[in-house]
């Protein structure tokens, strides 16, 4: 029983501190485009600078073969 002395406080403390880090990211702006982010993941931005291999019509412009194509 004597170990409720240091665990209530504890607990108490770390629900405070995400409390605290929960409220920083609320005022911090991070909640703000909910939406934008399942949209971002959708663009292909990362692949539009990148050069295909010459000579192989399959491969993907980084080098690797695609993973939505059966294995040859």
């Amino acid at each position: 029983m004597n170990v409720l002395i240091y665990l209530v406080p504890i607990a108490l403390g770390l629900g405070l501190t995400g409390l605290a880090g929960f409220l920083w990211s609320l005022r911090a702006g991070q909640y703000d485009d909910l939406e934008g982010a399942s949209l971002r993941i959708l663009s292909n931005d990362d692949l539009r600078d990148a050069a295909p291999v010459p000579g192989r019509s399959d491969a993907s412009p980084h080098g690797r073969t695609s993973t939505l194509t059966s294995p040859r």
